[in-house]
């Protein structure tokens, strides 16, 4: 068996993989529907294990939102989730994921946004009045902020909580621990603990 000390390590993602579509599988109608009625909306389009995922402008999600919710072949009356996805490489760090369903047509498709640290991301509680808990939670958990939210403040911790548990650079040991800044300052040091492990 091999020595594990000497087994290379990947070096951290900058960010996910998305798959286009093969082919041989057409989008949806309702994704070319989507493009043509908020133009330049969708940046990419991609598909994984039976799933679509749309890439969208952060400036134009209520738009492609209120696009996707009332064309009549898509129909997604259902945001059953909203969340967050951190990649601290990356200049647009975060991916704002939506889920949607529709529970006329039964399909389910994502919506995906970048953003980069501090910029804001457009409220879809507007179109999705249940999308009101789901950022408020992404703003608790990774410090994302929704404009045009009625009520955005914390929900899970402390209104003095410091800092946001969800982001990658936030310390396993809690907020008792000097926070960094930088994310790449945290990987290094964290690649120098297990380095140091290791030996």
């Amino acid at each position: 068996m091999a020595d594990e000390a000497h087994v290379p390590k990947a070096a951290p993602a900058e960010g996910p993989s998305e798959p286009p579509p093969p082919a041989e599988t057409p989008a949806p109608a309702y994704l070319a529907g989507l493009e043509a009625a908020v133009p330049g909306s969708v940046t990419a389009l991609s598909y994984y294990v039976g799933d679509w995922t749309a890439i969208v402008q952060a400036e134009q999600i209520v738009a492609a939102a209120t696009y996707v919710r009332d064309a009549s072949d898509a129909s997604f009356d259902l945001c059953s989730d909203l969340t967050a996805v951190d990649w601290p490489l990356r200049a647009e760090r975060f991916d704002v994921v939506y889920c949607l369903y529709s529970t006329r047509l039964r399909h389910r498709v994502r919506l995906k946004v970048r953003a980069a640290d501090g910029q804001p991301v457009p409220s879809v509680t507007g179109v999705w009045p249940g999308a009101n808990w789901f950022e408020r939670e992404v703003y608790d958990m990774f410090g994302i902020v929704f404009d045009g939210h009625p009520d955005l403040r914390r929900i899970l911790m402390p209104e003095d909580w410091q800092g946001y548990p969800q982001r990658k650079d936030y310390p396993l040991e809690g907020p008792g621990e000097l926070l960094m800044e930088n994310p790449i300052d945290w990987l290094t040091l964290q690649q120098a603990r297990e380095q140091a492990d290791i030996e």
